[in-house]
C-alpha cells in the first residue's frame, strides 16, 4: 500500500516542509533511504542525513535545526518524538502485513474443533479434535494443533509450530516457527530400563507472552508447566515440566530451567544459563549468560553470575584473584626457592 506524505502526517499530528502528495509504500534506515521509502531521523549525528538520504519521506524532532541555505533532497514531517512516531508506524505496517483471514486450503480441521470470526488457518495445517481457538487468531502453514488445545483471542502461531494435546494458551501471545508445545518431560525411572514415566500433565501459557523460534516447552508429569503472563522466551530455551515462570520475566537465547523449578515475577535470565531442578528464584532476580543456578535464590533483585552462581560483585573480585592465580603461584614458587637456600646456609 502507498501513503502520502499528507496521509502520514495527519496521523502522527506532525508538520510538513515538502511535498505533501509524495508517496512511499517501504521503510529504510535513513542512510540506507531508497525512493519511495519512508525513514526517521531521532539522533543529531544523523542530521547531515536529510541533506543526502534517498529517502523520500523522513520523519524529525520539532527541535532539530537545519542549514536553511541547503534544502533537504526528502520530505520532511516533524514531530514531537520521531522516535516513537516511527515506532507507532512500524506497528501499524507490522499489523497490515499480519492481516491475514480465511482458512486456505489443504488444511484439516476437526468437525468438533470451534473457531472464531477473523482467523487464519494456514496451508496443511492441522487443527485436533475438541480444539478450541478465539478470534482473530493467526495459526501459519504446518502448524499443529493438539486435541483438546484451548488459544485465546489475538494470538499468532508461525509456521512449523508444534502444540500438543490438552494445552491452554491466552490471549495476545506469539510463538514463533518451529516451537513445541507440550511435548513430553524428560521423566524417566532410573533403573535398568530407564522406565519412562507417563506425562500425564499440560503446558498453560497465559496472556501476552512471546515464545521464539525452536523452543521447547515440556508438559508436566503431573498439573501444569505455567508460563505467566507477559513472559518473554528467546530463541532455543527448554523450559523442562512442572516448570513455573513468572509474569513478566525474561528469558536469553540458549537458557534452559530443569524441571519442578519456580521463577518469580520479572526475573531476567541471561543467553546459555541454566536453572537445576527444584530450586525457586526470587522476584526481579537477575541471571548473568553462562552462569549454572544450583540452589534456591531467596533475595529479591539479586544479580547472580557464575556457575554456580553467586552475588556478581562477589564474583567480580573473585575473578579478578583468579585472574592473578598464575602470578601468585609463581611468586611462591619463588619464595619456596629462596626458603630452600636460606635454610641450605
Amino acid at each position: 500500500m502507498e501513503y502520502t506524505a499528507r496521509q502520514i502526517a495527519e496521523l502522527l499530528n506532525g508538520k510538513i516542509e515538502g511535498n505533501a502528495d509524495i508517496t512511499v509504500s517501504g521503510l529504510s534506515k535513513i542512510e540506507e533511504g531508497k525512493k519511495g521509502t519512508l525513514s526517521f531521523l531521532a539522533n543529531t549525528i544523523y542530521t547531515p542525513m536529510v541533506y543526502e538520504t534517498d529517502a523520500s519521506i523522513v520523519i524529525v524532532n520539532n527541535s532539530i535545526v537545519l542549514d536553511k541555505s541547503v534544502k533537504p533532497t526528502c520530505t520532511l514531517i516533524r514531530v514531537e518524538d520521531a522516535y516513537g512516531s516511527f515506532a507507532r508506524l512500524l506497528e501499524i505496517y507490522y499489523q497490515t502485513k499480519q492481516n491475514k483471514k480465511g482458512i486456505e486450503q489443504p488444511s484439516y480441521i476437526s468437525q468438533s474443533a470451534k473457531y472464531g470470526t477473523d482467523c487464519y488457518i494456514g496451508a496443511f495445517a492441522y487443527i485436533g479434535e475438541n480444539v478450541k481457538i478465539g478470534n482473530n487468531v493467526k495459526i501459519y502453514p504446518h502448524c499443529y494443533i493438539g486435541d483438546n488445545t484451548a488459544i485465546g483471542d489475538n494470538s499468532t502461531f508461525y509456521a512449523g509450530v508444534k502444540i500438543y494435546h490438552d494445552s491452554v494458551i491466552g490471549n495476545n501471545c506469539i510463538i514463533h516457527a518451529s516451537t513445541v508445545i507440550g511435548s513430553d518431560g524428560f521423566g524417566f525411572a532410573p533403573n535398568s530400563d530407564n522406565k519412562k514415566i507417563p506425562q500425564i500433565g499440560n503446558v498453560v501459557i497465559e496472556d501476552n507472552v512471546e515464545i521464539g523460534s525452536n523452543t521447547s516447552v515440556d508438559r508436566a508429569t503431573i498439573g501444569s508447566t505455567i508460563i505467566r503472563k507477559g513472559a518473554k522466551l528467546d530463541n532455543l530455551v527448554q523450559i523442562a515440566h512442572n516448570v513455573e515462570i513468572g509474569e513478566n520475566s525474561m528469558l536469553a537465547g540458549g537458557a534452559f530451567v530443569a524441571g519442578s523449578s519456580k521463577l518469580g515475577k520479572n526475573v531476567l535470565v541471561g543467553g546459555q544459563a541454566g536453572v537445576v531442578g527444584h530450586v525457586k528464584i526470587a522476584d526481579g532476580v537477575k541471571i548473568a549468560g553462562q552462569s549454572g543456578i544450583g540452589s534456591t535464590i531467596d533475595k529479591e533483585g539479586l544479580v547472580v553470575q557464575g556457575s554456580p552462581a553467586f552475588a556478581i560483585g562477589e564474583y567480580q573480585r573473585s575473578y579478578v584473584l583468579f585472574r592473578g592465580l598464575k602470578k601468585l603461584n609463581d611468586r611462591v614458587k619463588s619464595l619456596e626457592m629462596e626458603i630452600k637456600k636460606i635454610m641450605q646456609l
